[in-house]
């Protein structure tokens, strides 16, 4: 008799026709008589029974691979940790370039200067090898507390040669948060540049694990030295460099069930989570989306996304695999533009923030062009816009003639970008993909899953959503009936995203109890997102559910879902929007985009003095509750989803405030708190009109 696993594998083999002419790792989907309902035509999903006698078919895998999860690259499944992957990148590109920084002469920065992935493999080996020599046992963790730089990806490779674990430490999330991830975590060794080292010492004592501090581009002579009673070695990356290189140890490799890294999540509200990722999480994810990825030794990557966040993380992965050359931006967004343009980089990825400042620049060019120029690009941008619909290739006229100049503010090559983290807008990005000629792929991942969950197919021209499942994980979508969501809405099914595979995280470090609220106990992790169904098999975001509350009467609010809405409303730049269980209306605070509201300003002759006396104008309130009401019917919020009263901050939300987590989410408690006064105030005048609209009086 065949056991359950075989007989539910041959239930969903019998739903799925393959094509002899094809490799078997790239399964082609086709609907059966029987099974119309079970196959999408497109091709970039498949629907499988969760159960297969009494469960629902609602559960999603990607046409790619639907039999089996993928787990390993196909075609290197030798590879199942970083350490492998590593090694195999050594093997394959030994003298091709890898890790890329602009060299610095009389004060004026220059052109990049490369390390071969053959350097960079022996000097990690070294600085493995120093890491021995101190005394720092296997299985230890080690902190890097600076922004991207190769030394940064060195010791990385450096932690998976030798089995330690990396833990990053944010240098946006400030001193404390750093004490905390680093007594939680008991790192042993932390990385640091000379900035970062001087916040350490101020409470370098208070870290009781710590017994070595290696300052990257630090010089000895210029270090701090500690009593020998302190039990904590300083030193100079050159130093143990060299160390290691006089005591060169074997590679002590680690198996794909050892932790790679604990990444601290910022989170919104109390102290960082610790997600543990293993060697397998990780390979399994970036072999995931290596059925969507395609790149090539011949590639350059520009590299300043935070190497804290697992975005960038596996993407440094990814690009080691193929042999991508990485190019590191100096550490200062503000100069990201020049580094593009020495560096000029083929392979691009940001999040939605950056993508939207691109967008504004060339569209407010644009229309200050005026005249002949405006009317040329609107022309060049429509034609090409309707021979993409159409599926046909754009007249080349049009770059000559227009984008390739807009092309040369990325540096002129990029032809692929990526965009994760937050959604991105539709428009942008079909703008993009018309401006830069560019293949363009919109994902969606978390920390908790390794990276990526879904991604853009390649060739789907379709936007507005976040693809279909990485092939190394499993989708489901449950009930939210609180906010009326169910699997069995019409015509999309809605509810929260759930999934399974070898890309979810083994859960939080010494914390059981948020382990276990985030993964059930069939192996599902709890994402907190809402998201529905498109036809094809596309996933598309649409809600949150963990910062859900309830208004007086009864109506549960997702403030981030309104927010989302607001912020296209041209005064706005950020909103939070606050409401509770003891009062019936939304408020809502906003930082205002200053170059609209002083236009608007301008044209309505209001006189200020400053732009915090404008944001006080009551007039200038009026005006952006207005547009606010109007593009809120326009995304058919329901009534009560609308903000009754504004106030107008000059600041914007920062880290530096408080207000934000390094992945620039809004701290929900803390802008409560930080806005108390004006909350408070908001709502008794709500309170005040409600009350005399009751009455008749207006």
């Amino acid at each position: 008799m065949d056991s359950p696993a075989q007989r539910r594998l041959k239930a969903i083999q019998d739903h799925l026709v393959s094509s002899p002419n094809i490799d078997h790792h790239q399964l082609m989907l086709q609907a059966n008589e029987t099974a119309g309902e079970f196959a999408f035509g497109q091709g970039y999903s498949v629907v499988l029974p969760e159960k297969l006698q009494t469960g629902k078919w609602n559960v999603y895998r990607s046409a790619h691979s639907p039999l089996k999860l993928v787990s390993r690259f196909p075609e290197h499944p030798d590879i199942g940790t970083l350490h492998d992957n590593f090694v195999h990148a050594i093997d394959t590109f030994r003298d091709f370039k890898y890790l890329g920084t602009r060299v610095r002469v009389d004060g004026t920065v220059g052109e990049y200067k490369w390390m071969t992935y053959g350097e960079a493999g022996t000097t990690r080996a070294a600085i493995g090898s120093g890491l021995i020599y101190h005394g720092v046992p296997k299985g230890s963790c080690i902190g890097l507390y600076f922004v991207n730089r190769p030394e940064w990806i060195i010791v990385d490779h450096a932690c998976s040669a030798y089995s330690y674990i990396s833990v990053p430490l944010y240098d946006t999330l400030g001193p404390d948060a750093v004490k905390y991830v680093v007594d939680h975590a008991s790192v042993q060794a932390i990385f640091c540049v000379p900035v970062t080292l001087n916040t350490l010492l101020s409470f370098l004592s208070e870290m009781p694990s710590v017994r070595l501090v290696v300052v990257v581009g630090g010089i000895d002579e210029h270090l701090p030295s500690l009593p020998t009673t302190a039990g904590v070695k300083i030193m100079s990356y050159s130093k143990l460099l060299y160390q290691g290189q006089s005591n060169l140890q074997q590679f002590c490799p680690p198996t794909p069930d050892d932790i790679a890294t604990i990444c601290y999540t910022s989170g919104t509200t109390g102290t960082p989570k610790g997600a543990v990722l293993t060697h397998g999480n990780l390979i399994a994810n970036v072999a995931g989306s290596n059925f969507l990825l395609k790149f090539y030794p011949s590639d350059i990557y520009i590299s300043f996304l935070p190497l804290a966040h697992i975005y960038e993380r596996a993407n440094q992965i990814l690009m080691a695999y193929y042999g991508v050359a990485i190019g590191f931006y100096q550490g200062d967004n503000l100069k990201l533009m020049d580094d593009m343009a020495a560096l000029r980089p083929t392979l691009f990825c940001s999040v939605p923030r950056l993508y939207n400042r691109v967008y504004d620049g060339i569209t407010n060019a644009v229309k200050a062009s005026g005249g002949l120029r405006e009317r040329l690009f609107n022309a060049a941008f429509n034609a090409k816009k309707q021979a993409i619909m159409k599926g046909k290739n754009p007249s080349p006229m049009w770059d000559r003639l227009v984008f390739n100049k807009i092309k040369e503010k990325l540096g002129g090559r990029v032809r692929f970008m990526g965009s994760g983290a937050s959604p991105l807008s539709p428009d942008v990005m079909d703008f993009l993909r018309i401006c830069f000629s560019v293949k363009i792929i919109e994902g969606y991942g978390m920390t908790e899953s390794s990276c990526i969950i879904s991604a853009m197919d390649d060739g789907d021209k379709l936007s507005g959503h976040v693809g279909s499942p990485n092939p190394a994980c499993e989708i489901k979508l449950v009930d939210v009936p609180e906010m009326n969501y169910t699997s069995d809405d019409q015509p999309h099914p809605r509810g929260e995203i759930c999934l399974r595979g070898p890309i979810v995280f083994k859960g939080y470090y010494k914390d059981d109890v948020q382990t276990k609220e985030a993964i059930d106990e069939e192996g599902w992790l709890r994402t907190g997102d809402i998201g529905l169904w498109l036809p094809g098999g596309r996933l598309k975001i649409i809600d949150r559910k963990k910062n859900i509350f309830k208004l007086a009467q009864g109506e549960y609010i997702a403030p981030e879902k309104i927010e989302n809405v607001y912020v296209k409303c041209k005064f706005i730049a950020q909103c939070f929007i606050y409401g509770d269980s003891l009062n019936s209306s939304l408020v809502a605070l906003v930082s205002v985009d200053e170059d609209n509201l002083k236009a608007w300003a301008a044209s309505g002759g209001i006189k200020y003095n400053h732009l915090a006396q404008l944001c006080s104008d009551p007039r200038a309130r009026a005006a952006v509750l207005a547009e606010m009401d109007a593009v809120g019917r326009e995304a058919q919020l329901r009534g009560f989803e609308f903000a009754k009263a504004v106030t107008l901050v000059p600041e914007p939300f920062t880290m530096e405030n408080g207000l934000l987590t390094p992945t620039f989410k809004i701290k929900r408690p803390q802008a409560k708190a930080y806005f108390a006064k004006e909350i408070s105030d908001m709502t008794n005048w709500v309170k005040k009109v409600s009350k005399l609209t009751s009455q008749g009086i207006k």
